[in-house]
């Protein structure tokens, strides 16, 4: 797609605009000629729409939050990421955005200058049946199927040769995956792919630019959870998040109470960290269970990770475990800077939370 030719054949630039549907995950957009080149998004006009087919009537306003050059079609055009609101200004119950923005212009949050790296799984689908590419409809890989088969068979075998056996099956599980870094650095910025810094906009710009690279490619981007059921990992978004203070000297003991913190509001993370997400939160293929929290240093297995690297120079950053691939970036992100940087627990919640989760 990046050998088409892209020369514009006229002046006027499509502005394509991008917003969450009614569902709350569903990515929707629409687009629009102007006739000039714009640097912020504030030189755009909001666009209103009726929002009968996206769940959203009887009618609402779209905001430009964010624009990047479009990596489809080229030339000026643009991507233009906003935010929803009905037509007296009010944010609609989707618009995940706006409670964000209140919680990351507040001056503690801003002072700590959290960073995020979200790691979003995704499954690829057939597009004809709703069953994973490259496995043979219906059944399962033959390398798959042999191992499974050998683990029914080896009960009787040295626990380490089970363990080896089922290391392998998770190599083998794992699906190659369409390539998106190529258009995602060509909108024209290097963070789309790996590191979010307050810049959450771009995470939106990410998902349909991944939903539109499939849907031609013949292939459907699924992010459920566990979109097939078995002895196998699910899908989700690991999210890193470090803030200023995580990242100085001592940031390590800044970094056990900002998990204090996670332990008592565990309830009201996994209610906001995706659909779906108690079929892939088991306690097993390296998840914690969605019941109990959790945390280690170097373990998979918890609801909270912190590296050895973080534990060895005494600060760095965490790692929860817990948000789904379907999660809200907006709310997942915004919800670790509530929870560890505004909400202050009860002396004796804190105490209870410290001794069950030494």
């Amino acid at each position: 797609m990046l050998n088409l030719d892209v020369t514009p054949y006229t002046d006027k630039i499509i502005a394509e605009y991008i917003w969450i549907g009614g569902t709350g995950i569903d990515v929707r957009s629409k687009s629009r000629t102007i006739s000039k080149p714009v640097e912020h998004p504030s030189e755009l006009p909001k666009w209103n729409y009726d929002g009968s087919s996206t769940g959203q009537a009887p009618g609402e306003d779209r905001y430009p939050q964010a624009i990047f050059k479009d990596p489809f079609r080229g030339g000026n055009n643009i991507l233009v990421i906003c935010d929803t609101y009905t037509p007296a200004g009010e944010p609609i119950p989707t618009n995940k955005r706006y409670r964000a923005a209140q919680i990351f212009s507040d001056p503690k949050v801003v002072a700590e200058i959290p960073w995020y790296g979200i790691e979003q799984e995704y499954t690829l689908l057939q597009s004809n049946v709703k069953w994973p590419l490259g496995w043979p409809v219906g059944g399962y890989p033959v390398l798959r199927a042999l191992i499974t088969v050998l683990l029914e068979q080896t009960s009787h075998l040295d626990v380490i040769y089970r363990m080896l056996i089922t290391k392998l099956a998770y190599m083998l599980e794992s699906i190659s995956v369409v390539p998106m870094e190529r258009l995602c650095l060509a909108s024209g910025n290097s963070k789309l792919v790996q590191v979010l810094e307050l810049k959450l906009e771009i995470t939106s710009g990410a998902q349909d630019t991944s939903s539109r690279i499939t849907e031609q490619a013949g292939v459907v981007l699924t992010l459920d959870p566990k979109p097939i059921e078995g002895d196998w990992n699910g899908a989700g978004c690991h999210t890193n998040y470090s803030t200023k203070s995580m990242r100085e000297e001592g940031g390590f003991d800044v970094i056990k109470k900002a998990i204090l913190n996670l332990s008592l509001r565990h309830k009201d993370h996994i209610s906001a960290y995706g659909e779906g997400n108690e079929r892939r939160l088991t306690g097993k293929h390296e998840t914690a269970s969605i019941d109990t929290f959790s945390w280690g240093v170097a373990n998979r297995g918890c609801s909270i990770r912190v590296g050895r690297d973080t534990e060895k120079s005494g600060k760095g950053y965490l790692e929860d475990r817990r948000p789904a691939s379907n999660m809200d970036p907006y709310v997942v992100t915004s919800l670790l800077a509530e929870t560890t940087l505004l909400w202050e627990p009860t002396l004796e919640a804190e105490a209870l939370a410290a001794q069950n989760c030494r």
